[in-house]
């Protein structure tokens, strides 16, 4: 392990942050004017190289990660299935918001030019991989996918903690955009944070992505802010994602706190939507979580340094005044530093929470949960948004004959969260247009999502083409409109009616 840790790091002390980004500064043009049917076909090859090249690939994440076949085949599927849905995304259009405003000398508040605009890719893009989705958030994920799909070259910094992966998957992707016909360029791959910042402050860089931790997400989205010329900096930075149940959801759902616990602990509490806080009434057997939390075996944590952070984390929620351990779990350190653990869930009161502030409510990256007994329903609305002022997720447990009383609560869940649930657990995320991952600071820099098919607006800019000509139109604008994509037309005149409330524009 120490030679190939050498042979990584030689490798990428040679990287040339120059070269790379002047290759996709260079691929920008031709890659945004590729016709979209090919472009997507273009993702269509790649999700069908990853397929193939799935049993190679998912055992050097076994070994890397030490997540498990079953969880990284869903992974993969998941990863392959949205690179074909980008794909049918870039075919309908609809993504590009073409609007074309005829000429209107009569046109209410003033005369109006022939106005068209739509949607364009900002340009090379840099997307910074994730440590707990080694092929979902990772070199050919989500954003990754979003970015190749809006038509933008990216580069991809890889994440140490699967380095291996990474460059096999990259070498993947390489390939099948290169089979396809994608311009030189139209896809990179880089390792090393120094590089990675050098890449996030080189003006040819045009967005970034980012999932991973506060610390460092917040770090870089400074810098993407303080350039010259600051750019987008799409971040997603952690979330602990409280779930609210009632007593009526508590007493008619036996199985309410095993749930719970199973969400806790899926893929061993490394997941983003991992519930961190679970609201019952004061009062409530809690029995279950002991029972169910006995029952799930021990999981080795990412790497060491994630295995290093749990084990602080942990120390520091179980030695806060007024914790009470329903779950003890265990933490154990193997011959190669790797850290394995078992489920560690805490009770506490309102009070004791509110008082230990960031040593409490701050992410616990792992398999640990903090139940928490509230006295009272109706104050759950203002200490939610006082304790949790951005998450990704919110989950509620009610009855429906509850919803006059817990109305106030869904509005403060949808106020501070990018999803709001009712029943079920927030671990996982559906890649489906309405999907919204994402949700206020803390949880991302920008609330946008970053799943689903309206990820790809993140690395898009509107553009208005003022009484050009046909020939010297993108092609989604152009009447006779080559693409076949959906367009917005706004014929003259029709200013004249407005305030009758027809619906024209």
């Amino acid at each position: 392990m120490e030679g190939e840790e050498r042979a990584m790091t030689a490798a990428a002390t040679e990287i040339d942050t120059d070269t790379i980004a002047q290759r996709a500064a260079d691929a920008a043009t031709p890659f945004a004017g590729v016709p979209s049917k090919e472009r997507a076909s273009a993702l269509v090859s790649v999700a069908d190289a990853l397929d193939a090249a799935a049993g190679e690939l998912i055992s050097i994440a076994m070994r890397e990660t030490g997540l498990g076949e079953p969880r990284l085949r869903g992974e993969m599927r998941r990863t392959t299935a949205q690179l074909r849905l980008f794909a049918e995304v870039v075919v309908e259009g609809a993504y590009l918001g073409a609007t074309i405003d005829s000429a209107d000398a009569d046109y209410a508040p003033g005369p109006r030019p022939e106005l068209r605009r739509m949607l364009e890719p900002v340009g090379p893009v840099l997307n910074f991989a994730a440590s707990n989705f080694p092929f979902a958030f990772s070199v050919a994920g989500g954003d990754s996918a979003a970015a190749l799909a809006a038509g933008c070259p990216l580069i991809v910094k890889a994440h140490s903690g699967h380095a291996e992966l990474s460059a096999a998957t990259a070498k993947v992707v390489e390939a099948a955009l290169r089979n396809a016909g994608m311009p030189e360029g139209s896809f990179q791959l880089v390792s090393g944070q120094q590089h990675g910042v050098e890449l996030l402050q080189d003006e040819r860089v045009r967005a970034a992505s980012f999932t991973g931790s506060g610390r460092v997400g917040r770090m870089l989205a400074d810098i993407a802010a303080a350039r010259p010329r600051p750019i987008p900096f799409f971040g997603e930075l952690g979330s602990v994602n409280p779930a609210y149940a009632t007593a009526g959801a508590v007493a008619s759902d036996s199985g309410l706190l095993a749930a719970y616990v199973g969400s806790v602990c899926g893929s061993a509490g490394q997941l983003c939507t991992k519930p961190g806080f679970l609201f019952v009434p004061d009062g409530t057997d809690v029995s279950a979580v002991a029972e169910a939390a006995a029952a799930v075996g021990e999981h080795r944590l990412l790497n060491p340094g994630i295995g290093s952070a749990y084990e602080a984390r942990r120390a520091a929620v179980m030695g806060s005044p007024g914790i009470e351990v329903l779950a003890t779990g265990d933490v154990r350190v193997d011959d190669e530093g790797h850290v394995w653990a078992t489920p560690t869930i805490v009770a506490v009161d309102v009070a004791d929470l509110d008082a230990a502030g960031e040593t409490v409510l701050d992410e616990s990256f792992g398999p640990l949960s903090v139940l928490v007994r509230y006295r009272s329903l109706e104050a759950l609305p203002s200490l939610h948004e006082r304790l949790f002022p951005g998450n990704l997720t919110s989950t509620l447990h009610a009855l429906e004959s509850e919803s006059a009383a817990i109305a106030p609560l869904v509005r403060a869940l949808a106020a501070t969260s990018g999803r709001v649930l009712y029943g079920g657990w927030p671990t996982g995320v559906a890649v489906t247009a309405a999907m919204q991952h994402g949700g206020p600071y803390p949880a991302t820099t920008t609330d946008d999502t970053s799943v689903g098919t309206a990820a790809i607006s993140r690395f898009l800019r509107g553009v208005a083409y003022q009484s050009l000509p046909e020939a010297l139109l993108p092609p989604p604008l152009q009447d006779s409109n080559p693409w076949n994509v959906p367009q917005r037309r706004s014929a003259a005149g029709l200013s004249q009616g407005w305030g009758s409330l027809t619906g024209t524009y």
